[in-house]
């Protein structure tokens, strides 16, 4: 997703005349309403501008009513979420993201729901992603690529100490914060280690970054994270 994970993919921002038609896009028809109120806490949250989308979700940036804070905006349209195993998958993904607190991973603030969406609010990263800092620089230097790449590896070992696996590190993941700072996002393909040596079989992830291990269905663990690394290297 957009400047703070999920599944979507950053894409460039849209001009403010279309961000009425993305939000009305969102789920066949149904606009995601320009005031979001979370039941649970009170906090409003109005929309601001279209940041992305991808898989099921898009992002918006999201104003805080009270405080004016700016957060992400993961929206998912409940249409899309109808079977049990999206749902589970839809849960899994909030479930791991908010019990996580690292300076290297997306800051979850919180998650809600009405009749036709459910939200999760994230840290906003408003220098979007490595992605498009690539795709912007073309080949970056090798301090460069040495700052970065230290900041993945601990946000990356923060999630092994937490017995997480991400699964689907590659450059569209890695945000930035206004410091220049990664911060590991999307975890919409993520699962929890339950006991030592649990092996995870499910067939998941990006092209160009999954690891053998994967790809064999014979188990996979931590490593698979360490093989993507290598490949964002």
């Amino acid at each position: 997703m957009s400047a703070a994970g999920g599944k979507a993919r950053p894409v460039a921002a849209v001009e403010p005349a279309r961000a009425g038609g993305a939000a009305a896009a969102a789920a066949g028809g149904k606009e995601v309403p320009k005031v979001l109120l979370d039941p649970r806490t009170r906090r409003s949250y109005v929309r601001g501008r279209f940041l992305g989308k991808g898989g099921f979700a898009r992002c918006y940036e999201l104003t805080e009513a009270e405080s004016r804070e700016v957060y992400a905006g993961k929206v998912v349209p409940k249409s899309l979420l109808a079977k049990p195993h999206q749902k589970e998958k839809m849960s899994m993904e909030i479930a791991i993201h908010r019990s996580l607190a690292h300076r290297h991973v997306v800051g979850f603030q919180s998650f809600f729901e009405d009749g036709d969406f459910v939200y999760v609010v994230l840290e906003l990263c408003r220098r979007r992603s490595l992605l498009e800092l690539h795709k912007r620089r073309k080949a970056l230097s090798e301090p460069e690529v040495r700052y970065y790449l230290r900041q993945i590896i601990l946000g990356c070992q923060y999630l092994h100490s937490q017995r997480v696996i991400h699964r689907d590190l590659k450059l569209g993941n890695l945000f930035l914060s206004d410091d220049m700072e990664v911060k590991i996002g999307d975890f919409g393909l993520a699962t929890k280690v339950e006991y030592d040596g649990e092996r995870k079989k499910t067939l998941c992830g990006t092209p160009n970054y999954i690891a053998p291990e994967v790809l064999g269905k014979k188990g996979h663990s931590f490593e698979v994270d360490i093989w993507s690394i290598g490949c964002i290297m």
